[in-house]
């Protein structure tokens, strides 16, 4: 095996000698020196000290002005903060699906297997253990500051100083998110250090991934304003893909040199291409969405928020160039040692690029955007309440022309709707078949999944709880069904190509989560129709109805409950991709007229109601057209009656139809196997029931009937 080994530390000595940087600090075909990195956190702090100076964002307030060290050091620790974030998402996705763990491959388990790690792995975990802990007491130095920095209070250490402090953390919604964060990190920090497992350390990575930048989505420029939910789901977007991307690259350039074989190289480079190419496009739209909801004008662009957003838009086009030539140009001749140093070079300058990218984006977050963030003073109720002004009379083509976009819906089905087409491409391209009437149910599905959370069902669901519950039933029946009958899982077992470095890609965390015990409850039929039905009862009459009304975070937790309680029941139902339990047929009709029955009954209870659902709501819209809201409410029961029926009786068909197709098919493979053994098994069976038929009869026969002793010997007399 060609493998690439560290310099030794002769040959370091002797190159200092001849005048030559020591390799450290070079970048060679084995990787980047270590002062890259040092050299790229300086480019973030004078980025940052720029911009800052250029937006006027740290200069002395006329009122209530914190303090130098506040105004300065704020925006340094969220620099810090930001960036050891980056480092912990990206060093956790390399180890659980990019570098392999072990230095060899095998078949044994997780816990099982004692074999040596592989040096890349634990120097990964290494850095997601620095990181995490700087991340920690960059959280910390965040809250305080941010405090400082709201209240316009000096630090300080008096007692009043420390009440107003605790007061922030469990009273303002900002320093409710800095504890979280906090928290969070603490906990992630912990895990890096005490779990070893694949699993273990992807449930770290997603609690780090939501557990920090969650909240800072929800706090900033995009917690008001209007448009608060694409504002919030477009900054959520931008920091996932800043994470990845950044993260990556910072694990990338940590790991050089101790990858091992060019062959190992090879592939972690391409993997991490993939992830950046994905990357690049979240970070790139969701920037260009995010300021177009900040910048409303032309002549807006001029201003020093518009001027660092210029800045951010063409450095990251010059990283995706930069990335383009490491997929096109140099990975495919990573084999020679001038592609590999080139490779290297380009990416320590893409660090630099970053490093300044990172800064200026600090320093945008403390400049004040041009379009005011504020309500105006004559909002109206539902522009108080859901943050949008009411929405004209629901009527004729305004199910066909209102839309707002939610852009975490949008992001996702264009990425697994390409991602599908590619499989397919994938899987033909082989010789192998796909039936095009999947790919359509799948294409169909996702752009009725579109509708439902961008369209009016989604528009007019904030206002209207018959939209609402139309919104509802099409995420819970009408999705699933077209979606389920695509079979993506199927198609990503085929077309994804199996690890053989034993690393966990994305096909072997499907075979995972498809036979791990979590799969096992939540796709059983029993557990997939008491989940569909009971469900109803428990979100619509608890808290869960109005968090989700209030809150952007329970809006958008509604709908992922919604359209995975109907999947995994429409994929117990009729689904083709495996899941460890398929129930008889008899007991699939059995539940699926019963849900039926039940959706009954909950909308005839709807639509006789004399309550009305969350009427501080629904109640308090102003509206002066359409429905009462009580008879609107009564207007949703018929709907979820009318609506949820249709789709039962569709699956119903459809387990009808599978049903009778499983009959057939068993009935020719018992015919050609008749004819295979010219009917052996029926023969044998009929011989059966001879044997079985000359039995009884001789067991029948009377006492008469048979021979006597004295007879038989009469007989035997001569």
């Amino acid at each position: 095996m060609d493998t690439v080994s560290a310099p030794s530390a002769k040959q370091s000595s002797q190159q200092s000698a001849a005048g030559e940087p020591p390799r450290p600090a070079a970048i060679t075909a084995e990787g980047i020196g270590k002062l890259w990195l040092l050299a790229a956190a300086a480019v973030v702090v004078l980025a940052l000290v720029a911009a800052l100076i250029y937006s006027g964002a740290a200069a002395t307030r006329q009122l209530s002005d914190p303090g130098a060290l506040t105004r300065w050091g704020l925006p340094a620790a969220k620099a810090v903060h930001n960036l050891a974030l980056a480092a912990v998402i990206g060093s956790l996705v390399f180890a659980v699906a990019i570098v392999p763990k072990r230095l060899r491959r095998s078949r044994k388990s997780d816990h099982e297997d004692d074999s040596p790690e592989h040096p890349a792995f634990t120097r990964v975990l290494a850095l997601a253990a620095g990181a995490a802990i700087v991340w920690t007491l960059a959280a910390v130095a965040v809250l305080v500051l941010s405090f400082s920095d709201i209240s316009g209070l000096p630090l300080s250490g008096d007692a009043g100083y420390t009440s107003a402090l605790v007061g922030y953390m469990t009273d303002i919604a900002t320093g409710q998110a800095w504890l979280a964060i906090t928290i969070v990190a603490a906990i992630v920090a912990t895990l890096t250090f005490g779990v070893r497992s694949l699993t273990a350390l992807a449930f770290t990575l997603v609690l780090a991934t939501v557990g920090g930048l969650l909240p800072m989505a929800l706090t900033g420029h995009s917690a008001g304003g209007d448009d608060h939910y694409g504002a919030v789901n477009s900054i959520g977007l931008h920091l996932l893909g800043v994470c990845l991307w950044v993260g990556g690259l910072i694990a990338l350039a940590f790991l050089s040199g101790t990858l091992g074989s060019k062959d190992i190289t090879k592939q972690v480079l391409k993997r991490y291409s993939a992830l950046a190419l994905i990357s690049f496009f979240l970070v790139f739209f969701s920037g260009l969405i995010n300021a177009g909801i900040r910048i409303t004008s032309l002549d807006q662009i001029a201003s020093d928020y518009g001027a660092l957003v210029v800045f951010k838009t063409l450095a990251t086009l010059l990283l995706g160039a930069i990335g383009f030539m490491h997929r096109q140009w140099i990975v495919p001749q990573l084999g020679t040692k001038s592609a590999a140093r080139v490779l290297w070079q380009l990416i320590a300058v893409e660090l630099l690029i970053m490093g300044a990218i990172s800064g200026v984006a600090v320093a945008l977050a403390r400049t004040a955007p041009p379009t005011p963030e504020e309500l105006p003073p004559d909002a109206s109720p539902a522009r108080i309440l859901t943050g949008y002004d009411l929405p004209p009379e629901l009527a004729g083509s305004a199910w066909i022309t209102t839309w707002r976009w939610d852009w975490l819906w949008v992001a996702f089905t264009l990425i697994v709707g390409i991602a599908y087409l590619v499989g397919v491409v994938r899987v033909r391209r082989r010789g192998d078949s796909w039936p095009i009437a999947r790919a359509a149910s799948w294409i169909v599905g996702l752009l009725a999944l579109t509708y439902v959370t961008s369209g009016a069902p989604a528009v007019y669901g904030m206002v209207l709880f018959s939209a609402h519950m139309l919104d509802h039933m099409a995420l819970t029946m009408v999705v699933p069904l077209f979606l389920v009958l695509g079979a993506p899982v199927t198609l990503a077992l085929k077309a994804l190509p199996p690890r053989q470095d034993g690393s966990r890609g994305p096909r072997e965390w499907i075979l995972w989560l498809v036979h791990s015990t979590f799969s096992k409850v939540i796709t059983h039929p029993l557990f997939a129709a008491a989940n569909f039905a009971g469900s109803i009862i428990i979100f619509y009459y608890s808290p869960a109805f109005s968090f989700a009304l209030h809150e952007h975070v329970g809006h958008e937790l509604m709908n992922v409950h919604f359209l995975l309680t109907g999947y995994l029941f429409v994929l117990s139902m009729i689904g083709q991709d495996p899941v460890p339990y398929r129930a008889p047929f008899p007991l699939r009709l059995v539940l699926l007229f019963a849900t039926m029955a039940f959706h009954a009954f909950f909308g005839v209870a709807l639509t006789s109601s004399t309550s009305l659902l969350q009427a501080s709501w629904f109640g308090s819209m102003g509206r002066d057209w359409g429905l009462s809201a009580m008879e609107d409410q009564r207007l949703g029961g018929a709907i979820m009656w009318g609506v949820g029926e249709i789709p039962t009786l569709c699956v119903a068909i459809g387990v009808a139809l599978m049903w009778s197709r499983t009959d057939a098919r068993e009935t020719k493979r018992k015919d050609r196997a008749a004819d295979r053994n010219k009917d052996a098994e029926l023969a044998a069976y009929n011989d059966m029931f001879a044997r079985l038929a000359q039995r009884d009869e001789q067991v029948t026969r009377t006492p008469s009937q048979a021979p006597t002793d004295s007879s038989r010997n009469q007989g035997d007399t001569p």
